[in-house]
């Protein structure tokens, strides 16, 4: 059967990418491949490589701080002694749980019991910068995790999410019959912990709440808090953590699950509450303990994913090896491969790209005069992360990692370290100059508490970017992301922050509900589009779809001072960088927990909305991606 030709005017995304896509197989152990994706397969291939060279003693080992990474990776590497410790490992800690007696007892010990099981209390707990003051650290707190990827999946009828929960109660009952508990026993607490975890996904925010996160900034007193958890001792348990330091202001993520805290807190819910720890405890363990578990725990991702394979144990040993130390194996990456020229290259074209958007700031027609002001002194103020950060976070030194521990036990103590050097934060100063990303992620980010992008030496590769591609085609790409990341400055959360990372209004009433407006097109633009099973969320999706608008705009407006641009090189490879080929399994789980667009809508949605595109390609109203003139969205 012949192949029916992809017009560009019908389909910029396919006519680009359908010839890869046609060829490219995804790995077994991988649920996409394509842009990111396989970038991020040579950056680990290269790394994995050269862990392997330094744990054989091929190949020098940099620092003291990278040895700790090795000795984590040797571990890992070592699956004689781990199927040889068996259950074993984790079995201590999970007699420490199922010898709380009642309520009472747990409560009183809880921020021990907290050690002990990790996130797997009635509620979540950290620190994080304020958002009203984001040079000092605050008290956050939230409600428990849930099973399934989103509260979405619990509802009645929903197929996927039944399916699901039956792959996962099969795993949890394979692996928990490796423990000691007795076969009545161990059916038991799986179903107490299914029954758990149906009741508080009752309560908790859903992955389209979460994306609206300023509305995660409420500031409540700890004595209001504590009213709210009764019977829980939340004063106790922050004073058991801080001493006589313990805060006073707590900031609540989930209002909803605090105020019904009591409906998943209580007598009646305490015994399906510690079956739920003690499964969710065990399940997330499996990594550290036999291969045979390691495999078995995977089933519930790879249905998720729809991977036919786990990953390889060695992929696996250096996953957790170079996440431990991810900074330090970031900063080794970046220094033997970023290359200075590239670094000052990209830099140079932020710098303009953020010219360029002050430019269109003060040309914008809906803001008046003093917003722009703000917005052009937010542009001002950003602040450039590229490539690498120059030294490593001191914090790294002081982790210890025993090579005579279990492998189970040389990640615990190393979390436990981690995770008391985050709550020891809380009387410190916010450090801006810590990294979001490592240099060896595929990746790029804003921060919107210290009003800074963050690019990784790891993106800076072609199809992004290249000094042997054309402008125009790092434009489409790179240039594109770097405005996308500068535009989540001015996107429906980032919008609601100012120059110095402060939650604080800089809008005239009038510009805002203007931008309000703006969004709400935006939202209705990709809202309902039937796309990997299911519906686009156009709320779900708005933050980052303003971010690609964005980019796009400050990009084409720099292509527009170019002599002769090549305005077909710019959207192609702006196409070409979200090419992708996932499995629908992992598509679909996208669609309905993914703050981005789908890819096939990123590349052809935005280019619909500038007139560039249809100069470029001499796109006419009968084509399919052509949209009427009054229906285009440019907010920035």
């Amino acid at each position: 059967m012949e192949k029916k030709e992809i017009r560009i005017q019908d389909d910029l995304y396919h006519f680009v990418n359908q010839e890869w896509i046609d060829k490219a197989v995804i790995p077994d152990d991988r649920s996409s491949a394509g842009g990111f994706a396989d970038l991020d397969i040579e950056v680990e291939k290269l790394l994995m490589k050269e862990f392997n060279d330094m744990a054989e003693g091929k190949l020098e080992i940099p620092n003291e701080n990278f040895a700790k990474a090795i000795t984590i990776y040797k571990a890992g590497l070592d699956t004689k002694r781990r199927d040889e410790d068996g259950v074993k490992p984790v079995l201590a800690d999970l007699h420490k749980l199922q010898e709380v007696k009642d309520m009472n007892e747990f409560m009183d010990r809880a921020f021990e019991m907290s050690s002990v099981i990790g996130s797997r209390l009635p509620f979540s707990y950290g620190v994080s910068p304020d958002m009203k003051d984001s040079l000092k650290h605050c008290f956050e707190i939230a409600g428990p995790s849930i099973i399934l990827p989103d509260v979405t999946y619990y509802a009645e009828g929903n197929e996927r999410g039944e399916k699901l929960l039956s792959v996962w109660k099969e795993m949890a009952l394979k692996i928990i019959s490796y423990t000691d508990l007795s076969k009545e026993e161990q059916e038991d607490y799986v179903n107490a912990a299914l029954a758990y975890d149906k009741e508080i996904s009752k309560h908790v925010k859903s992955q389209l709440e979460w994306a609206d996160y300023i509305k995660a900034y409420n500031p409540m007193t700890s004595d209001e808090v504590e009213e709210q958890m009764k019977p829980f001792p939340f004063k106790k348990f922050l004073e058991d953590i801080y001493k006589d330091k313990a805060p006073t202001t707590i900031i609540v993520n989930d209002p909803r699950a605090l105020k019904e805290f009591g409906e998943y807190w209580n007598e009646e819910m305490f015994p399906l509450f510690k079956k739920w720890a003690y499964v969710r405890m065990l399940l997330g363990s499996c990594g550290t303990l036999t291969e045979e578990l390691r495999e078995i725990a995977g089933m519930y991702r790879r249905a998720i994913t729809g991977n036919p394979k786990m990953t390889s144990n060695e992929k696996h040993a250096f996953g957790v090896a170079e996440s431990s130390f991810s900074e330090v194996i970031g900063i080794y990456y970046g220094e033997k491969y970023f290359g200075e020229e590239a670094k000052k290259d990209v830099i140079e074209m932020v710098k303009k790209i953020i010219e360029a958007y002050k430019g269109r700031m003060k040309k914008s027609t809906f803001l008046a005069e003093a917003t722009k002001e703000k917005a052009i002194l937010k542009l001002s103020t950003i602040k450039i992360k590229m490539g690498y950060p120059d030294k490593a976070d001191a914090f790294y030194d002081e982790l210890k990692v025993d090579p005579n521990d279990s492998y189970y036990a040389m990640l615990d103590k190393l979390g436990t370290q981690c995770f008391f050097h985050a709550l020891n934060k809380l009387h410190e100063p916010v450090d801006r100059g810590e990294w979001g990303m490592p240099g060896h992620l595929v990746n790029a980010c804003y921060n919107p508490s210290s009003n800074d992008i963050t690019f990784p030496a790891a993106i800076l590769q072609a199809p992004f970017y290249s000094i042997k591609q054309k402008p125009e085609e790092n434009l489409g790409g790179i240039g594109a992301v770097i405005g996308h990341e500068i535009s989540h400055a001015f996107d429906n959360n980032g919008a609601q922050c100012d120059e110095n990372g402060n939650l604080n209004n800089w809008w005239t009433e009038e510009d805002y509900k203007s931008f309000q407006e703006l969004t709400k097109g935006m939202i209705e633009q990709f809202d309902g589009i039937e796309i990997n099973g299911g519906k686009a969320n156009g709320e779900l999706i708005v933050s980052e779809n303003i971010a690609d608008n964005g980019g796009m705009a400050v990009t084409l407006e720099i292509m527009s001072q170019m002599p002769n641009a090549d305005y077909q090189a710019y959207f192609k490879n702006w196409a070409r960088i979200w090419c992708m080929k996932g499995r629908p399994e992992y598509l679909n789980m996208l669609l309905n927990t993914d703050v981005h667009a789908p890819v096939v809508l990123r590349g052809n949605m935005q280019p619909r909305n500038f007139k560039e595109w249809y100069e470029a390609f001499n796109v006419k109203e009968t084509d399919k991606m052509y949209i009427a003139p009054e229906k285009r969205i440019i907010i920035w």
